[in-house]
C-alpha cells in the first residue's frame, strides 16, 4: 500500500506571533464592546520587553492600550523577566491614525473594505470538519498550555510548537507517521525528563490509540536539545505572522490575508468565515466529502466578484450545481455576513488561539454577556441544502 504524508503545525499561546494575534484580538473587542461599529485594523509587534500597537481605528470608544496588552501578557503566563517580557514592567508604544476616508467611503456603502480572495474548507475526516493533521497538531498545543497552567508540569514555559504527519491511504487519514514537539522550558530541567514527561503526559495522551503507535512513529521532542529562550525574547511576533495554523494546516488553501485585529467590514476575516460555513453546510449535508470555496472581491463593491465551489471529486452532484445552492442560501455581501454571524459583538479573542475552525462553544464575552462564539461553525442551513440538491 503506498501511503502519502501530509503535515499540519500549531503553536501555543505564548509563542510570540500568537502574542501579538492575542493583543490585536483584545483591542478590537475592547472597541467592539464600546462601540459595535468600530472600524479596527490593529496590528502588534512584540520583542524582548517591548509590545508595540499600530493601526488604523475610527471609534467613539477609547481603549487604555498599555493596560491591555498587559492583561493579556498577564493572562498567558509572561509574568517573569526571565521568559523575555514581564506584563508588570514591558513598555508599550503605541501609534494610532483613523482609517483612511477613501477606504471608509466604500465600507460605508455596503462595500468590501478591500480587494481580495478569501478560501473556506471543510473535510469529513474529522468530527471537526478539519483535516487531521491541524487537529492533532491542536491538541498537542492546547495539551502544552493545559500542563503548564495547571502546575502538572512546573518547568514548562508559554513558548511551545507542535507538528503532526498523518498518513493517508487515497483521502483517508490511517496512521501518525511523525510528530514534533518543542516545548520552552526552565533551565534546570533535564532532557530526559523533558523527553520522557512530554512523551507520557502529552503525546500518548493527546493523540489517538488507534491512529498513533509510540513504536512505530517517528518521535521528536526538543530535537535541539534545548529551549530556554523563547517567547518575544527568542523570536520576535507579529499580528498575522500565523495564517495557516489559524485555519487549515495548509491542507486548503489560503487567500494571504490575516485576520487578527481586523473588524469584519474587512473581508479578510468576515469571508472567510462565511466561505468556511458554507463548506462545512455542503460536507455537513452529504453533498461531498471535502469542499474548498473561494470567494473574490473589489473594494467598495458588496457582492462578491467570484464564486468558486470545488469538492475535488468526492461531490455526489456537480460542483457548479453545489455553487448555485450556496448561492441560494448565504448571503456574501459583508453587511449580511456581519449580521448573519454576528461579528460585531466582541467575540473574536478566543479565535487568536488554536484556530479559528472546528470549535464550538458559548462563552461571557468582553461584556459579562452569554455570548455565541464561532457561529461560523453552526449549520442550521444543512436541511435547506439538502432538500435544494436533491438530496431527501
Amino acid at each position: 500500500m503506498s501511503l502519502r504524508r501530509f503535515s499540519s503545525e500549531s503553536v501555543t499561546e505564548g509563542h510570540p506571533d500568537k502574542v501579538a494575534d492575542q493583543i490585536s484580538d483584545a483591542v478590537l473587542d475592547h472597541l467592539l464592546a464600546e462601540d459595535p461599529l468600530a472600524r479596527v485594523a490593529c496590528e502588534t509587534l512584540v520583542t524582548t520587553g517591548l509590545a508595540i500597537v499600530a493601526g488604523e481605528i475610527s471609534t467613539n470608544a477609547y481603549v487604555e492600550i498599555p493596560e491591555l496588552v498587559r492583561e493579556t501578557l498577564r493572562g498567558i503566563g509572561y509574568t517573569d523577566a526571565r521568559y523575555g517580557i514581564d506584563a508588570h514592567t514591558c513598555g508599550v508604544m503605541t501609534t494610532l491614525d483613523r482609517q483612511s476616508s477613501d477606504i471608509a467611503m466604500g465600507v460605508d456603502a455596503g462595500g468590501a473594505g478591500d480587494q481580495g480572495m478569501m478560501f473556506g474548507y471543510a473535510t469529513d475526516e474529522t468530527e471537526e470538519y478539519l483535516p487531521m493533521p491541524a487537529v492533532l497538531a491542536h491538541r498537542l498545543t492546547k495539551g502544552l498550555a493545559r500542563l503548564r497552567h495547571s502546575g502538572e508540569l512546573p518547568w514548562l514555559r508559554p513558548d511551545g510548537k507542535a507538528q503532526v504527519s498523518v498518513a493517508y491511504d487515497g483521502d483517508r487519514p490511517v496512521e501518525v507517521a511523525a510528530v514534533v514537539v518543542s516545548a520552552q522550558h526552565d533551565e534546570e530541567v533535564s532532557r530526559d525528563e523533558i523527553v520522557a514527561e512530554l512523551t507520557e503526559r502529552l503525546i500518548r495522551r493527546e493523540l489517538p490509540e488507534d491512529l498513533f503507535d509510540l513504536e512505530r512513529a517517528k518521535v521528536h521532542v526538543n530535537p535541539t536539545g534545548r529551549f530556554v529562550t523563547g517567547g518575544p525574547q527568542g523570536d520576535v511576533g507579529l499580528t498575522g505572522r500565523k495564517v495557516i495554523v489559524d485555519t487549515y494546516g495548509g491542507m486548503g488553501r489560503h487567500g494571504g490575508g490575516a485576520f487578527s485585529g481586523k473588524d469584519a467590514t474587512k473581508v479578510d476575516r468576515s469571508a472567510a468565515y462565511v466561505s468556511r460555513w458554507a463548506a462545512k453546510h455542503v460536507v455537513a449535508s452529504g453533498a461531498a466529502r471535502r469542499c474548498e470555496i473561494q470567494l473574490a472581491y473589489a473594494i467598495g463593491v458588496a457582492d462578491p466578484v467570484s464564486i468558486w465551489v470545488d469538492t475535488f471529486g468526492t461531490g455526489v452532484v456537480p460542483d457548479a450545481t453545489i455553487r448555485e445552492a450556496i448561492e441560494e442560501l448565504f448571503d456574501f455581501k459583508p453587511a449580511a455576513i456581519i449580521r448573519e454571524l454576528g461579528l460585531r459583538n466582541p467575540i473574536f479573542g478566543p479565535t487568536a488561539t488554536y484556530g479559528h475552525f472546528g470549535r464550538t462553544s458559548e462563552e461571557v464575552d468582553r461584556l459579562g454577556r452569554r455570548a455565541r462564539l464561532f457561529p461560523w461553525e453552526e449549520t442550521p442551513r444543512v436541511d435547506d441544502l439538502r432538500s435544494r440538491l436533491g438530496l431527501g
